[in-house]
């Protein structure tokens, strides 16, 4: 005949304890704590290299629009030259763009100025903070670096 042993067993509940179910939680806020840096981190750039490829994009087709046209759009005509005909340009063949001119990142609107003071044209988002200068996420993305 075997021998059975018993070890004692939980309540009748099954429950977790209240420091058990504490020790949980930290292990969860320690990780919480490494990872979630990291991943916005990671999220600020993605926002720096999104505005930088749609300044790419929006230099391309104001070149195409120089080229059909033969002057960039003005200060005034703005970005909307490249989605609707202006009033002046007999030989605008556009639309430029698919869709309208998108916000930046951060959902404020391109600056558009022609002629520019660092080229023909200068395009530029002011960053995370919307203000002229910054580092970082905050730097200004601009069409002439």
């Amino acid at each position: 005949m075997q021998t059975r042993v018993f070890f004692p067993t939980r309540r009748a509940g099954g429950g977790f304890t209240l420091l058990e179910l504490l020790v949980v939680m930290v292990i969860i806020g320690l990780l919480a704590a490494y990872v979630a840096p990291r991943y916005f981190s990671q999220v600020g750039k993605s926002e720096v290299r999104s505005a930088q490829a749609q300044i790419a994009a929006l230099r391309n087709a104001l070149d195409t629009y120089r080229l059909d046209v033969g002057a960039y759009p003005s200060t005034e005509q703005g970005l909307g030259a490249l989605t609707a005909r202006p009033q002046n340009a007999s030989k605008w063949n556009g639309p430029y763009l698919q869709r309208t001119v998108p916000p930046d990142p951060w959902g404020r609107p391109y600056q558009y100025r022609s002629p520019g003071e660092h080229a023909e044209f200068d395009l530029l988002s002011l960053g995370k903070d919307g203000r002229p200068g910054g580092s970082a996420e905050a730097a200004d993305i601009t069409s002439w670096q």
